[in-house]
């Protein structure tokens, strides 16, 4: 669904056409709101056009800074686009969808320009101070991730005066240049699990959209500069697409397609808080744009939150020589007397540190391009990096040794690789490591002669399943369950299992007359110990429990 932009809108409200032509007159329309003999078409036509006013209207008076009648005027619109009945027809559902969601994003905009600096535009980052923002500043400045802000903030020195001075040409708003400090905490090298990469966080796909380049040689994720270039080029895009730039900030954490399925697809009509759309995001994203906020916070209040003694980190100091020689950083550094730290520092983007053979621009310390330039021949050239590894999907009627021999390497060497214990255990679709030539791969750890002690109770910890467990400890899903009376393979948090070949747990037994209780849904020491009128401390001493042991359904426990 494309949603109408305010070119759209002008040019539906200045044609004066039929919008909606080729679906009249629908077959078994609903004719109850019209007077008899009118034709329903004309009368979706004109609360059509009559809400294409008020949207033109409420646009007139934004831009005259008259937020409030903005406001009534988009609350008019929505009202007739409620009033228009689609007769199952999909262009009249898709259009009035449209218009749904473009008074939806304009009163977003609205409310975002409410929380600016006086006198500012709509093209500025909104300021604001509530409680999720205060949360965040707490964490930065008293909590756990105090240590993190601080350090952050140092690197920044090192990164912010070329992002500072590629936003200003751009015409961005300055405080966009704090995004690294949430984004990666200034770290070049910043890996998150989504395989986000670099300063900005690109992932590999949205990273080649605005021109990052990766091969095996570079990654350009991991360049500032280039990774700036190409985050102003993103954060440009969805500013024309939302319009605010809080919304922005949480559409570049999360992606566009995000944040615009959770405004289609509200429950309410439309979002009148600007707040609301960040309460039906995922709490990552529900907490981006607070820590942004904060961030700005205490970067303007730097000595109420004690940091304005902190030295920032210097900006790296290098000029760049084309050179087309396949070399490693090691050997260029050694031969210009420098560190290979700094100049690795200095060329992040080389992922194994070798240059590229083709022309490539490297980056040395100030003063030392000629000297560069001078030694190159000296410079031994260096094999390119190869993978450790690749991925092979076995085929029908492959064997570990066809396929061992078209990769030129052992059969024992992919055993080792993807644990296989049995040279004819691989099925068909499985997907296999092949080592690459000159890749060693080492066997586990030898287990000793000794046998191996293990706890003899395993409390169940989140994301185990009985598979882990008896993997962990070498034997199996049915000894378990044998060992410990388990009709199920459900497991849930904090149950203790007996671990079959380990020494068993000590067990007080009944004395003479006692019987035993088998736990039920719901039980709990105490509530067993008053159903048997027994202390609970001398249920929890027969059964060797402490007063934090949980039980479960299904366990056996002794009963004086």
């Amino acid at each position: 669904m494309t949603p109408l932009d305010d070119n759209s809108v002008a040019a539906l409200y200045e044609s004066g056409d039929t919008v909606y032509s080729n679906s009249w007159p629908p077959q078994d329309p609903v004719t109850e709101d019209f007077p008899p003999g009118e034709n329903p078409g004309k009368k979706v036509q004109s609360y059509i056009a009559e809400a294409l006013d008020y949207i033109q209207i409420a646009r007139d008076f934004w831009e005259n800074g008259e937020l409030e009648n903005a406001l009534e005027a988009l609350d008019q619109a929505y009202s007739l686009v409620l009033k228009v009945e689609t007769f199952d027809a999909p262009g009249l559902i898709q259009q009035k969808e449209d218009l749904r969601f473009t008074i939806s994003k304009r009163i977003l905009e609205i409310y975002a320009s409410r929380n600016l600096v006086v006198n500012g535009t709509h093209d500025e980052i909104p300021v604001e101070i509530n409680r999720h923002v205060k949360a965040e500043i707490k964490r930065f400045t008293k909590g756990g991730e105090k240590t993190f802000f601080k350090q952050s903030y140092q690197r920044s020195g090192r990164y912010r005066p070329y992002i500072v001075a590629k936003l200003k040409a751009a015409g961005l708003p300055e405080e966009l240049s704090w995004l690294p400090l949430i984004e990666s905490g200034y770290k070049v090298r910043a890996l998150s699990k989504a395989r986000a990469l670099g300063l900005w966080q690109f992932i590999p796909s949205t990273g080649y959209k605005f021109g990052l380049k990766r091969d095996m040689y570079i990654d350009e994720r991991l360049d500032p500069e280039k990774a700036t270039r190409a985050a102003i080029k993103y954060l440009q895009e969805l500013h024309k697409m939302f319009g605010d730039w809080t919304t922005v900030l949480a559409a570049y954490n999360s992606g566009e397609g995000r944040v615009l399925r959770v405004i289609r697809d509200q429950n309410i009509n439309y979002l009148d808080n600007f707040w609301d759309l960040y309460k039906r995001l995922p709490l990552e994203t529900a907490r981006y744009v607070p820590r942004f906020l904060a961030t700005l916070h205490i970067i303007n209040n730097l000595e109420k939150y004690g940091l304005a003694d902190i030295r920032l980190d210097e900006p790296l100091d290098f000029e760049t020589v084309t050179v087309s020689r396949r070399m490693h950083l090691k050997n260029v550094a050694k031969a210009l007397d420098v560190s290979e730290k700094e100049l690795r520092a200095m060329n992040p983007e080389l992922r194994y540190g070798v240059l590229p053979p083709e022309n490539y621009e490297i980056n040395v310390p100030r003063g030392f391009s000629t000297q560069l330039l001078a030694k190159l021949g000296e410079i031994p050239i260096t094999t390119p990096p190869q993978r450790a590894f690749v991925y092979h999907r076995v085929r029908p009627g492959e064997t570990l040794s066809t396929i061992a021999e078209r990769y030129r390497t052992s059969v024992r060497s992919i055993q080792i690789a993807n644990n296989i214990r049995r040279k004819n255990f691989i099925r068909a679709g499985q997907r296999l490591k092949i080592p690459q030539k000159g890749t060693r791969v080492y066997p586990a750890k030898a287990k000793s002669n000794r046998p191996q002690t293990y706890p003899s109770v395993h409390v169940v910890r989140s994301g185990e399943s009985l598979w882990i467990i008896a993997r962990r400890y070498g034997t199996t899903i049915n000894a378990i369950q044998a060992e410990n009376s388990l009709r199920s393979t459900s497991l849930h948090i904090g149950q203790e299992l007996s671990i079959p070949g380990t020494k068993p747990p000590v067990t007080a037994k009944p004395t003479e007359g006692g019987r035993t209780y088998t736990v039920r849904n719901g039980d709990s020491p105490y509530t067993i110990a008053l159903k048997h009128n027994l202390p609970l401390k001398k249920l929890l001493e027969l059964n060797q429990l402490n007063p934090r042991s949980r039980i479960y359904p299904g366990q056996t426990l002794y009963i004086e």
